[in-house]
């Protein structure tokens, strides 16, 4: 049987044009980027070659941009780099409750050793006010840290006007984790007064370990890992010379495709929340205005129902979907996120996440549909023994 892969927003398949080229850089250019003679100097060419590809993709200059190994590592850095470095007696810092794992946790962890940690509430579409943002600045505020695509919903959280609101407290830095907005929805960082905004290169199509972070000129970032002072300084390591490389072509093929892309996509999500609204078990946990939702998640939940169940059906029939986030997907808690959004706990524990991806048509969405529908008809009369 052809497996259906519809969990994209866990992981992308590469474009074969960056499989190639990761696979010939690890025979051409293998030679370290940091050493002195002629192949390591052709070696950091070609970093620094990507390193202006992904700037210009954002409009940054090179050297506001870090490699790292993934977003989990581009957001601990743009936390705990903020936290210390600042030279406040005091530290604060805002986030929001539906964070990803590498967010909340890292937040979390700063809690425990001192930091002053404010988390704010969601609204039933998992989107946080600004007002709130505004009313839960202080004075010893150093970091606002605030995701643009949530990994569960698809939720667009309102980037640009909580920048706007901090564009008079230069003290204090707006970080955005933006792994699951890059390619699917509109990213002006500069525009918005982003100071941190968190890339990750295999949720568009790049390779698994690379990231990046965006850091506005002038900002001073304490580095996470002590050793040889690569990234001037920033985020010592040897470079992965293809998988950065190879970054920067998957972030090319995707921003050159971006709209066709979104376009599309939207059509399939209007497609498939309509056949899942014939399906009365299931409720839609996804915001169903566009402009507040990106194209390529879609989340629902059985309620009654564990969704690891659901999950091994679906694969039985073709089709793999996930429950929650891949990093929180063997948990058997409720969903922080869903939670958060304020549904009750057997909704909230029986959730899964459908995520598109560019091979996707029509007829897919049909299967889907179909394949889950029947799932869920041989579940009806199991609800009972399985909530």
């Amino acid at each position: 049987m052809d497996m259906l892969y519809f969990d994209h927003a866990a992981s992308t398949l590469p474009y074969e044009q960056v499989v190639r080229t990761v696979g010939e850089l690890m025979t051409l250019h293998y030679a370290n980027a940091a050493a002195l003679h002629k192949s390591g100097a052709e070696a950091m060419r070609l970093v620094e070659r990507a390193r202006s590809a992904v700037a210009g993709a954002f409009g940054a200059k090179p050297d506001e941009v870090v490699f790292t190994s993934g977003g989990t590592e581009s957001n601990n850095f743009a936390i705990k780099g903020t936290v210390f470095s600042s030279r406040k007696p005091k530290k604060h810092i805002i986030t929001t409750a539906i964070e990803h794992a590498s967010v909340y946790e890292c937040v979390k962890q700063l809690e425990r050793q001192g930091v002053e940690v404010t988390i704010l509430p969601v609204d039933g579409q998992g989107r946080v006010s600004p007002d709130s943002v505004a009313n839960a600045l202080r004075e010893d505020t150093v970091l606002v840290s605030v995701m643009h695509v949530n990994n569960e919903t698809g939720a667009i959280q309102p980037i640009e006007e909580i920048g706007r609101l901090l564009a008079d407290r230069p003290q204090v830095r707006f970080h955005v984790d933006g792994v699951q907005a890059i390619g699917k929805v509109p990213v002006r960082w500069k525009e918005w007064g982003i100071d941190l905004y968190t890339g990750s290169a295999h949720k568009f199509r790049g390779p698994k370990g690379v990231g990046f972070l965006l850091v506005r000129e002038g900002l001073a970032l304490a580095p996470l890992l002590a050793g040889g002072g690569q990234e001037d300084g920033r985020r010592s390591g040897t470079h992965n010379v293809p998988g950065i490389v190879a970054t920067a072509q998957a972030l090319r093929l995707t921003m050159e495709s971006m709209d066709e892309r979104r376009a599309r996509m939207y059509g399939l999500r209007r497609k498939l929340i309509g056949l899942l609204k014939d399906i009365p078990e299931l409720c839609l946990n996804v915001p169903e205005e566009e402009e507040r939702s990106a194209p390529q998640i879609v989340n629902v939940s059985y309620p009654g129902m564990r969704p690891e169940v659901l999950v091994h059906m679906l694969e039985e029939h073709g089709i793999l979907i996930s429950t929650q986030s891949a990093c929180s997907s063997k948990s058997l808690k409720p969903s922080r996120v869903l939670t958060a959004m304020g549904l009750d706990e057997q909704r909230a524990s029986g959730s899964i996440r459908i995520s598109f991806g560019d091979e996707h048509t029509e007829r897919d969405i049909d299967l889907l549909a179909d394949r889950l529908r029947a799932v869920v008809a041989k579940l009806k009369p199991l609800e009972r023994s399985f909530s």
